[in-house]
């Protein structure tokens, strides 16, 4: 569901957002860079199945070519199909350092790629660009932030900026128009370390869905590159009905790799509200859940996304028992990922090995900016 109880079918009529935004995602929570590529497979997905110009970047800085990661696949599978629609640099090492271990060649590669970056932004060919890992360079003092803050101030007006990654300096989060913190839950005593391959995304700001399109994005470029079993199935409550731009990506990768991934949609085509719940609302959430405990059971599926389970089980269309015990019994290899936003909290978090809540610092929504397809749906 989108904010401020804006439908998909809603969504679709509005005009498109003309300005472009400036999105921070910061914090010590895992789902920062998954975000950025769940933004990267949207903006795909809407060049996909529109005239629409949506080209996208996708620098990644901190993840030299020295490693292989999961999504090189499936990106480069996207790449090979539609070269009009994406670019991927990847600058610096392939392993993690400290301030104290900087040397010549982690400044040399941050410069190298923030010239890309300038040069990206300064020519207007982009509807996104994505500054993976940004924030860290900039706490590293690897580039200037001055510098860096004055480049985005002079964006063009169209161009939409992704920058993740831990410690945003101030003066950037001051120019961002979102800032999302991923906060990551521990359980309480050291031995309480939940099922492993249980990760669940929540709280009010921007990133849980994204997040996990991210995620499916990795785990398709598991399957494949590395491992051709390694089968996905993306469930998603409470968005029934088209125009979700992820939807013409995923369908494409479908395509080329039928055996790889699976994506079904449930609910109508409309915000649940609560206490207006109605018949077809449970009916939907239980044939979601029927497909889900089938699939987490089966063991067919290595990654599996239930997307927006939390509000479904919230709004009390699903009781959370099954759930926990379709999770106990869920095979060791199979990954499953929870989101959405909730009020009280369900019994399965418990569970979760990987808990990350999105807390809002700062939405563009709140100032009564329109949301994007390509972006936000």
């Amino acid at each position: 569901m989108t904010r401020n109880g804006i439908g998909i079918r809603t969504a679709n009529l509005r005009s498109e957002r003309i300005i472009g935004q400036i999105h921070v995602y910061d914090g010590a929570g895992k789902g920062k860079s998954q975000a950025a590529l769940g933004v990267v497979l949207r903006s795909i997905g809407l060049g996909i199945q529109s005239l629409f110009e949506s080209r996208v970047l996708l620098l990644r800085f901190l993840k030299g070519p020295g490693r292989m990661y999961d999504e090189d696949a499936a990106i480069e599978a996207l790449q090979a199909a539609f070269p009009h629609l994406i670019d991927q640099v990847r600058t610096g090492r392939s392993e993690f350092f400290g301030p104290e271990e900087i040397t010549r060649f982690d400044r040399a590669e941050a410069q190298r790629g923030w010239d890309v970056a300038k040069g990206a932004i300064a020519s207007g060919l982009y509807s996104v660009v994505v500054l993976d890992e940004l924030n860290p360079v900039l706490d590293l003092g690897l580039l200037e932030v001055e510098e860096v803050v004055k480049t985005l101030r002079r964006k063009p007006e169209h161009l939409e900026i992704i920058a993740t990654g831990r410690g945003a300096p101030q003066p950037l989060l001051d120019i961002a128009d979102l800032h999302s913190e991923m906060k990551p839950h521990f359980h309480s005593l050291p031995q309480e370390r939940g099922i492993e391959g249980i990760e669940i995304y929540t709280g009010a700001g921007k990133g849980k869905s994204t997040s996990a399109l991210g995620k499916a994005l990795q785990a398709l470029g598991k399957g494949i590159g590395q491992d051709k079993s390694h089968r996905v199935l993306i469930l998603q409550w409470l968005k029934g009905g088209s125009g979700y731009t992820e939807d013409a990506a995923i369908a494409a990768l479908r395509q080329s790799y039928p055996n790889l991934v699976d994506h079904q949609r449930c609910g109508r085509d409309a915000i649940v509200w609560r206490g207006q719940q109605q018949e077809i609302d449970y009916v939907e959430a239980e044939r979601g859940w029927e497909i889900a405990r089938a699939a987490i059971a089966s063991g067919m599926y290595k990654t599996i996304i239930l997307d927006e389970l939390n509000p479904t089980v919230d709004l009390e269309l699903l009781d959370p028992q099954p759930i926990v015990e379709a999770l106990l019994r869920k095979p060791k290899d199979t990954e499953v990922i929870i989101t959405g936003r909730c009020l009280k909290t369900p019994p399965y978090f418990d569970l979760a090995n990987v808990h990350s809540e999105m807390v809002c610092h700062k939405h563009y929504a709140e100032k009564g900016v329109d949301l994007k397809r390509g972006v936000d749906f």
